[in-house]
């Protein structure tokens, strides 16, 4: 029996607790974030000076010149000096000597950053507080067609009254995100500002999880709430549909048109033997092409020495280029061809062109009477006869 207890211990001590999860340890409040005090700062003053300078767009400098007593106010009480620099269009922050946060400058970098992308003063200088972080993302480089980068970023946008806040409706989907994560969400051109606790930041967005706890929202519809993706993998039997309902819409066009029903039969006939070429079919494969060395050895370029290759070269590059010039020396020289005139004619021409009109009319009158002659003589004949 002790030999039993000692092997059972001994296989216990190997059976270590499962590490919690970082969720688990903000759930429990195992992690309480203190507010870092100048008492403890226990090295002093720091010995050399650090700044962050970022840049902003010019429709933001009027709203950044009323606010910023506010944003040198809000620095301040942590020890940092910031400057507006409106000619170059940037913002820049730096420790002084009475800064006693060795952190809070990479704070103050992070509250500029979010005032150039259009976040609010009021909003931003939260940023300061140690529970809160920040993050922005640039969404602009993720989808190359602009036309497509605008419907996807209108899903964070959300078409109007498409959300539910407390029983009100609001006009935009990214409010109902700030309700899951409990974050501040900002789009703004190709960028996305977002402000929050750091659980917040990194959970994922489990909506239908977050949906279920809303006991107003249990019973409702959630179709306005998730993102509606087109089906790419369609069925055959709905592929047949979608082709139906597309040639029936046709036929209605055509009827509209004053189209009749044997008419619109030969045309669809007609498309459909436009569309399908019959195929000769021959039991061999095609030809093997050439390859590259094959030409050459034909035209002996293969054997050819390398100095010759370039001469050969540079002789076609010239032929090419003088055929070039010459085409377009041909298309500048036929702007300055004279167009073809016709030439007025002169009084002794008019004279010369009458006289042979009337010689000509007077040739054909003698050719009739001699023509209508000669049928009448040929009749006599044929009445004696």
């Amino acid at each position: 029996m002790a030999e039993s207890s000692d092997t059972n211990f001994v296989v216990k001590q190997h059976r270590k607790d499962k590490r919690m999860d970082a969720n688990e340890v903000w759930n429990l409040g195992v992690l309480t974030l203190e507010s870092f005090q100048p008492e403890d700062n226990k090295g002093g003053t720091f010995t050399e000076e650090s700044s962050f300078a970022t840049l902003f767009p010019k429709y933001r400098e009027k709203y950044l010149r009323e606010v910023w007593s506010a944003v040198t106010k809000a620095l301040e009480a942590h020890g940092i000096a910031c400057t507006l620099d409106l000619v170059h269009g940037s913002m820049s922050v730096r420790t002084t000597r009475k800064t006693y946060d060795p952190y809070v400058i990479l704070k103050a970098r992070d509250m500029i950053k979010l005032l150039a992308r259009g976040v609010n003063v009021t909003q931003a200088q939260k940023i300061l507080e140690d529970s809160v972080a920040c993050d922005i993302i640039k969404i602009g480089n993720l989808v190359r067609n602009k036309e497509r980068f605008v419907k996807r970023r209108q899903r964070i946008i959300g078409p109007d009254g498409s959300t539910l806040k407390d029983g009100i409706k609001l006009t935009l989907r990214w409010q109902a995100i700030e309700l899951l994560t409990q974050c501040y969400v900002l789009v703004q051109g190709s960028t996305v500002s977002v402000m929050g606790p750091y659980k917040g930041l990194k959970e994922e967005l489990m909506i239908k999880r977050e949906l279920a706890k809303d006991p107003k929202l249990a019973t409702e519809s959630w179709d306005r709430f998730l993102p509606q993706f087109r089906q790419r993998h369609l069925k055959t039997s709905e592929k047949t549909a979608r082709k139906n309902a597309a040639i029936e819409a046709k036929r209605d066009k055509l009827k509209e048109a004053g189209f009749g029903d044997e008419e619109i039969r030969s045309r669809e006939k007609e498309m459909a033997e436009k569309g399908k070429k019959k195929k000769v079919y021959t039991p061999f494969p095609p030809a093997q092409q050439p390859r590259k060395i094959d030409i050459e050895l034909e035209t002996g370029e293969y054997f050819l020495k390398t100095h010759e290759k370039e001469a050969r070269e540079k002789a076609k590059k010239k032929q090419k280029q003088e055929d070039v010039t010459e085409q377009r020396r041909a298309e500048r020289a036929e702007a300055f061809k004279a167009p073809v005139e016709e030439a007025v004619p002169t009084v002794e021409e008019k004279r010369k062109r009458k006289h042979r009109e009337a010689a000509d009319s007077e040739h054909r009158e003698e050719g009739e009477k001699k023509k209508k002659k000669k049928e009448k003589e040929k009749r006599e004949e044929a009445e004696r006869e």
